[in-house]
């Protein structure tokens, strides 16, 4: 059976989808490069090193799964179209969490104890918009690839991956500013605003 080649790799579509794929990259790359020169933490629990890997591997995989015919949704103009304006979003919703967070954003779980809890912007809907965000490009991702084993992948892979992040940046924040981020869970979700 011949491999079924996505509208990600046909021109002149393909420059929109990689324009965007490249902007939303760029700030990633460069997050990741700065983490790199920083000391090991503890409080990230090996969560940067894990997240670093299964982002690689759902990312690879997911293209490599685009090639399969079996799994090409039937509508692959349309999941073009709404996959890249998901991994668009996504970027934009990763670069405000970036500029509300400030000089607390990082990529390792890291808090101090003069931390304040952060309840404006996206913040003031989930604890945590940037996974969320990072959810929407990887689905993007898949949907734009226009094959359900590729959101699947791009899917399942982050969820593992992102539960422990979570749960070693949650207990981080609960031990270092105790009272008032437990407070701002109550009120909050993690990721969807109502929902999740």
């Amino acid at each position: 059976m011949q491999a079924h080649i996505s509208i990600v790799f046909h021109l002149p579509e393909a420059l929109l989808f990689w324009t965007v794929y490249v902007w939303v990259s760029v700030s990633e790359f460069l997050l990741i490069r700065k983490s790199e020169r920083s000391p090991s933490y503890s409080q990230d629990a090996g969560t940067l090193r894990l997240i670093m890997i299964g982002n690689q591997v759902a990312i690879f995989a997911g293209f490599a799964a685009s090639f399969l015919p079996w799994f090409v949704t039937p509508w692959p103009g349309i999941s073009f179209i709404f996959g890249t304006c998901m991994l668009l979003g996504g970027g934009i919703l990763r670069r405000v969490c970036f500029r509300v967070l400030g000089k607390y954003f990082t990529v390792a779980v890291i808090v101090n104890s003069d931390q304040p809890v952060i309840e404006h912007g996206p913040y003031r809907l989930v604890r945590h918009p940037s996974y969320t965000a990072y959810f929407m490009i990887l689905l993007g991702i898949g949907i734009a690839l226009g094959n359900w084993l590729s959101v699947v992948i791009l899917f399942a892979v982050p969820c593992f991956v992102y539960a422990r992040r979570v749960q070693a940046e949650e207990k981080a924040l609960l031990e270092t500013i105790g009272e008032p981020y437990r407070a701002y869970m109550s009120r909050t979700k993690r990721f969807i605003p109502f929902l999740v």
